[in-house]
């Protein structure tokens, strides 16, 4: 009896022993992923992507899915391509991590068009802007791999501008208020925060683009030389960009083509200490905009008066108003008066 009390003591034991180790792994787990928010993130395999009615992306127009990437064009004319996420965002402060690949048999400049990573309220709507609507409300990121304005100019046989030459392919960013039209002839030069240079087609190794959004700062990084080593692209402070929008990604070409892969997608959220003058400066933002660069549409309405300044209004009006008709009465009177004595 001593011996199998013994033993269910023991195996009780282990029992125990087995959970402990089961949470410790779910904790350290946890601990390592504690800012990667999976809701937002998407990865190999890609398990449901587009077909199941519980993805948290969904795939439009000529996009694929495969267990190594997701194609959103194939390296064919006039195709187009996304994938977006399901849910909307509410993070303060994020990093987006993308992964991609862009590679075709054309060389040189006679490919595209190029992908957009869209952080913006409207979702699943294709377009003009590398295969989403224009007049978006929210952010565009572009990895441009034609250039149309030096096509343009070469026509029309003009030069650049000194020193504004851009070599291609070519990554930039836009904030739209809705207002914004993105400007394809001249590349979206009209409308670019900033941008650089970034030789990203046909390469062997990984390419990623990082887009960060820390304390109202949009900041843009490169890793795309196989070195794992960040290169400095955007950097624009007073970015204001509303919470509640969504994850995506969208590619088009046209005459010329590339295929268009996202490998990854991984959102991290960000813990950013504030000081209470920067929690109380930093309030909600409800139209995308930008500090210091005047967006067509953005002009702040005029307070509503208040009520007493409305009461003040109206009756220094209607005092006014009694006053003149006092005065047109007086005058009116001395005008009959003089009338009567110059008729005796």
């Amino acid at each position: 009896m001593a011996a199998a009390g013994s033993s269910r003591c023991w195996s009780s034991f282990k029992e125990n022993i087995y959970i402990l180790i089961l949470v410790a792994d779910a904790l350290l787990a946890d601990q390592t992923d504690e800012y990667l928010k999976r809701e937002h993130s998407l990865s190999k395999p890609y398990g449901g992507v587009g077909t199941s009615s519980s993805s948290l992306w969904d795939i439009q127009g000529n996009a694929i899915v495969t267990p190594q990437y997701i194609r959103l064009t194939p390296d064919m004319q006039s195709k187009q391509g996304a994938i977006w996420n399901r849910v909307p965002c509410y993070l303060r402060d994020w990093e987006l991590q993308v992964n991609f690949k862009i590679h075709g048999q054309g060389k040189k400049n006679l490919v595209g068009d190029g992908l957009a990573v869209w952080y913006t309220k409207d979702r699943m709507q294709t377009g003009p802007v590398f295969g989403s609507k224009d007049n978006f409300l929210g952010l565009g990121v572009f990895v441009d791999t034609y250039p149309n304005e030096e096509k343009t100019q070469e026509s029309q046989k003009k030069r650049y501008t000194p020193g504004m030459q851009r070599v291609f392919p070519y990554i930039s960013a836009m904030v739209n208020n809705g207002s914004l039209t993105y400007d394809h002839s001249r590349d979206g030069r009209p409308t670019e925060l900033g941008g650089c240079t970034a030789v990203v087609r046909n390469l062997n190794h990984d390419t990623i683009l990082v887009i960060r959004y820390v304390k109202r700062r949009l900041t843009i990084l490169i890793d795309i030389d196989g070195k794992q080593e960040w290169r400095d692209c955007i950097d624009i402070p007073g970015v204001r960009l509303p919470r509640g929008y969504f994850f995506g990604a969208s590619s088009v070409t046209g005459d010329l083509s590339d295929n268009h892969d996202i490998l990854s997608l991984k959102l991290y959220q960000l813990t950013v200490e504030r000081t209470l003058s920067e929690d109380q400066a930093d309030k909600e933002v409800f139209i995308p905009s930008v500090d210091n660069m005047k967006l067509p549409g953005l002009d702040i309405p005029e307070e509503p008066m208040s009520g007493f300044t409305l009461f003040l209004i109206i009756f220094f009006s209607l005092v006014g108003l009694v006053f003149a008709s006092v005065i047109g009465v007086i005058m009116y009177n001395k005008w009959q008066d003089k009338s009567r004595k110059r008729f005796y």
